[in-house]
């Protein structure tokens, strides 16, 4: 089985090579332990928002295929990186090293044992208190809410309870999830639409509890700036499910216009 890391860049030139190293460490033992009779193929893709201190050429010395994208936003990068993506599975994480990539082999294990489509992390669990500012803290508290309050007819049958952390960017899912799913959201957003989306299809969905740790580098988020673009998301997505009932699904990001040729 192919399987593809996806990793979105902008000036990560202090961790990237941690977070990738990692990574093939825990890859390549679980390919000789829980996955020895079936090894893994694992995909590396970065996708580098242009940054301007080596990160990219790191990333390709640690084994990485590099994607440079140039149009702005976390949700624009990762809608790229999927497109070109290989892999049956695909996984997520950023470069800052705040993500536990060392579990992803794990979790890859309980997304095929427990016949799901979609595991998302939870930092809320085990988060490092330098993690995340009180400011953050709070939005994603109220974020969360917001979600829960909104879709609450869409999680009342989740095995795992309601969603504690919506704004969770790592991620482990089968690629034919993107047959199903609608996404358009170039920024933040796209962590919540994501989710909200697998949702809506009906796909299996659960959450488990991850470590979460204090960035290496300059934060890039701006907390109330980002938490309110992602408050209105949440609000204007409700009102767009409720059309769909008039207008119709809007098409799959597999079949739009982000999807990659056949070879």
């Amino acid at each position: 089985m192919r399987a593809s890391l996806v990793v979105p860049t902008l000036d990560e030139a202090e961790s990237i090579g941690h977070v990738l190293r990692t990574f093939r460490q825990a890859a390549d033992a679980a390919n000789r332990t829980v996955f020895a009779a079936s090894p893994i193929d694992w995909e590396v893709l970065v996708v580098d928002g242009a940054s301007k201190d080596g990160t990219a050429a790191i990333a390709k010395a640690e084994g990485a295929r590099v994607l440079v994208e140039t149009r702005k936003g976390y949700g624009r990068a990762y809608r790229t990186g999927f497109a070109a993506a290989q892999g049956e599975i695909l996984a997520t994480a950023d470069g800052d090293a705040t993500y536990p990539v060392e579990m992803i082999p794990s979790l890859v294990r309980r997304l095929r044992d427990d016949r799901l489509d979609f595991v998302t992390g939870n930092r809320m669990a085990h988060i490092h208190r330098k993690a995340m500012t009180t400011e953050h803290r709070i939005g994603n508290r109220v974020l969360n809410l917001t979600l829960n309050l909104l879709y609450h007819r869409f999680l009342s049958d989740l095995p795992s309870g309601p969603i504690e952390d919506s704004q969770s960017g790592f991620w482990v899912f089968r690629r034919d999830v993107l047959d199903r799913v609608h996404l358009a959201q170039d920024g933040m957003p796209f962590s919540e639409e994501l989710k909200i989306e697998v949702l809506l299809r009906g796909l299996r969905l659960a959450e488990v509890p991850i470590p979460y740790g204090e960035r290496w580098g300059r934060p890039k988020l701006s907390s109330w700036r980002d938490g309110y673009r992602n408050f209105v998301f949440l609000l204007t997505k409700r009102f767009e499910v409720a059309r769909e009932t008039v207008h119709g699904r809007p098409i799959a990001f597999a079949h739009g216009p982000d999807a990659v040729p056949p070879p």
